[in-house]
């Protein structure tokens, strides 16, 4: 992002895009204070997540949350049948700030996805050194979350995937393009850890280039994403 760039809070754009996308269902990890949640339009029905919520937002009858964590959640339930039998059309991951916990939340979405389904990351832009550390010693912090779209480069190249770099604070991602029936993350997930939890902050600088390159539009980023079958 350059200096003096225009940016807009990340919750805008999840505003913007459940306006754009209007998903029938629409799963959040990580919905804390539960504003984000409200997001969703009133006839979507909202699955939140999240072990340790502080709700102050009134929720609406087709929102239901679930206090546990999502490892959890994936482990006890069922979301096809939580999500009435339907598809999931929209999720968005923004649990524990950790690079397995991601990769994990992924792998068990897109269990449940087609080809129209569109899962965002946020906290993708890590803003420094001591805020994306896996030790969390400041207020704001992203932790290693930015470590996942540089594994979907390596592992999923055939994912479709556009990053809102002036979503403010931390960036926003977009993933469509997904398969059920993939299983490489999954598989190789020993070898996903051992490779990437190592990585500090300077990984991500030498390769940011890589990222840049995925820098999309909010416009056209859900265009595409949303008929990328």
């Amino acid at each position: 992002m350059e200096p003096g760039q225009i940016t807009q809070n990340y919750y805008d754009y999840l505003k913007q895009i459940h306006h754009f996308l209007l998903p029938r269902t629409y799963v959040e990890i990580g919905y804390r204070k539960g504003e984000s949640l409200c997001l969703a339009s009133p006839v979507t029905l909202t699955l939140g997540i999240d072990p340790n919520p502080l709700v102050q937002f009134p929720a609406n009858s087709r929102i239901k949350t679930y206090t546990m964590t999502s490892d959890d959640f994936f482990r006890d339930c069922d979301l096809r049948r939580e999500l009435g039998g339907g598809d999931l059309d929209l999720a968005f991951i923004d649990g524990m700030h950790l690079f397995e916990f991601v990769l994990r939340d992924f792998i068990n979405l897109e269990r449940y996805a087609t080809r129209q389904t569109v899962i965002l990351l946020h906290d993708c832009l890590p803003l420094d050194d001591i805020t994306s550390r896996r030790e969390r010693t400041t207020n704001v912090w992203t932790g290693d979350v930015w470590k996942i779209l540089h594994c979907f480069l390596k592992y999923r190249p055939d994912l479709t995937i556009a990053v809102l770099e002036d979503a403010h604070p931390s960036g926003l991602a977009l993933v469509s393009g997904l398969d059920p029936e993939n299983t490489v993350l999954r598989d190789r997930e020993q070898e996903i850890l051992d490779g990437y939890l190592p990585l500090g902050y300077s990984y991500h600088v030498s390769n940011l280039q890589s990222i840049h390159s995925l820098a999309g539009d909010v416009f056209d980023a859900v265009r595409r994403h949303r008929f990328a079958a």
